[in-house]
């Protein structure tokens, strides 16, 4: 005999009752969504990933003529938009949000996933501009445009933000370090976001390992094959890898989860500790 807690039912329900999943599905019909740094990279593929599940999308990168070269990989005009801003300015944050109202009619969706990182090597050696350029674009980005879309559309609609974190936020690395810690803030505003913004708006976050983008060329192309002997799955993250998991994140089948920063690494941060000697690895 089960115990029951006096006043909670712990029957279980009847078949009838369970919530019918075939219905909980990727589809993105009649949503919008805004996606920073979007021009290449992750924020292409995530672009592409929600296009084709029916959104209408708004990519918004800071440089005009590689917008323009990632709109022409769509062929679809009409229901795919560019907007030119400067993802760390306040005033472009709201103006590409209240743009992106003005031509769909909402704004469901958010992904932040602008980033920089201009500088590498040891913290002690950073420049004032350096420190402040980077976290303009990886964290006070993060505040302004969830702040614009939340006051424009999501207070009264609710919606769905999405951050583009790292694994480099959840542990040191050489060269990266400021970097890291701008993502490790990005974790934490994503934890903060939701408890702010619930019920109305979902908030939850993505931690990629090593991803085959022009970001982080600089820690792969000399030596990807050393690289990859790292990794449990022996291979390097595709934008296409994080786009599939962005899907299902923005979408309905996620509808109970916020708060939370999913890992997608590969296995890279599964890796044992080196405490334990004949692993058999």
């Amino acid at each position: 005999m089960r115990w029951k807690r006096p006043g909670v039912d712990l029957s279980h329900p009847q078949r009838s009752e369970w919530p019918n999943l075939s219905l909980m599905s990727t589809n993105l019909n009649g949503k919008v969504a805004l996606i920073t740094g979007a021009s290449r990279g992750i924020g292409l593929a995530i672009a592409h990933a929600l296009h084709d599940n029916g959104a209408k999308v708004v990519i918004s990168s800071r440089k005009e003529e590689n917008l323009n070269e990632a709109l022409a990989t769509f062929g679809d005009h009409e229901n795919v938009v560019a907007v030119v801003a400067h993802v760390g300015s306040r005033s472009d944050a709201d103006r590409v949000v209240s743009d992106t109202i003005a031509k769909f009619g909402s704004l469901d969706i958010l992904v932040n996933n602008a980033a920089t990182n201009p500088y590498f090597g040891p913290l002690v050696d950073i420049s004032d501009s350096q420190m402040q350029k980077t976290v303009e674009v990886n964290q006070m980005s993060i505040v302004t445009h969830t702040a614009a879309a939340w006051h424009q559309w999501m207070k009264d609609h609710g919606g769905v933000v999405l951050n583009i974190a790292s694994i480099g936020g959840l542990m040191p690395e050489p060269g990266i370090g400021w970097y890291n810690v701008s993502k490790a803030a990005v974790i934490h505003l994503t934890k903060q976001f939701s408890w702010e913004l619930a019920p109305n708006v979902r908030v939850n976050a993505i931690a990629p390992g090593l991803v085959r983008t022009e970001l982080a060329r600089e820690l792969w192309e000399k030596n990807e094959e050393k690289v990859v002997r790292h990794i449990p799955l022996k291979r390097l993250g595709e934008p296409d890898d994080i786009a599939s998991v962005a899907l299902a994140l923005v979408s309905d089948t996620t509808s109970w989860v916020t708060g939370q920063t999913i890992t997608v690494d590969g296995g890279t941060t599964t890796q044992p500790t080196g405490g334990v000697v004949n692993s058999g690895k």
